[in-house]
């Protein structure tokens, strides 16, 4: 996975922006212009507001692009008790928790607390999303299936592990909630495999349309 991180100093607080991550869904932008207006050079100024007020701004950020350090005191960003996993029409895959994504001989490529998925399989970041679906007019509702049952009982805590296989899906392996966004469905699911190939008839899971289609993980 690429990465282009840029860092941004102030008195009480330190913010790192990494470009290859950001897919301009804006939300700090909306709740913090006056710190974020990329009309600017630099374009963030983390002494624009109050380092509190920073933070939480920060957090909201869904791809996990932008992230924070505390220079003095106050909290710093805690790993959530819950995962989830929020399905973006026409986009990616909006993961939120506490998430670590690995090869399948177990080696950590990421961990993080938000992290945005490709499932349109035109990232040139992949399995990270680069915002290729909105160039490529990539269609995908954001319910879930109706026939999907989930699992019962679950607990959302714990690592969530996100495993990209080859030229396949994305295997999760652990607890979550999954969200809909079209419909506002929500279902609890665990050990979950999410297309990545952008062909699936089941979306947001695979239904191995991927070998049909000749998916290459690599380009």
């Amino acid at each position: 996975m690429k990465e282009d991180i840029h860092q941004y100093s102030g008195e009480e607080i330190e913010v790192s922006y990494d470009v290859e991550r950001c897919i301009h869904v804006r939300e700090c932008v909306r709740g913090l212009p006056e710190v974020f207006d990329p009309d600017k050079r630099p374009w963030i100024d983390p002494d624009n507001a109050e380092a509190g007020e920073l933070a939480d701004v920060i957090t909201a950020c869904p791809t996990g692009a932008l992230h924070f350090e505390r220079t003095g005191d106050g909290p710093a960003e805690t790993i959530p008790d819950e995962n989830s996993v929020t399905v973006a029409p026409d986009g990616p895959l909006y993961l939120h928790g506490d998430i670590e994504i690995t090869t399948p001989d177990d080696e950590t490529l990421l961990a993080d607390t938000r992290v945005a998925l490709c499932r349109c399989g035109l990232s040139d970041n992949k399995p990270l999303c680069d915002n290729s679906h909105a160039k490529a007019d990539f269609e995908a509702d954001s319910s879930i299936p109706e026939d999907h049952e989930g699992a019962e009982d679950v607990d959302n805590g714990g690592t969530l592990q996100v495993v990209p296989k080859p030229d396949g899906p994305a295997l999760l392996d652990g607890a979550f909630e999954l969200h809909g966004t079209d419909d506002d469905s929500t279902v609890q699911d665990s050990d979950a495999a999410l297309c990545r190939c952008g062909g699936s008839g089941t979306k947001p899971f695979c239904d191995g349309t991927h070998a049909e289609i000749g998916f290459s993980s690599e380009e």
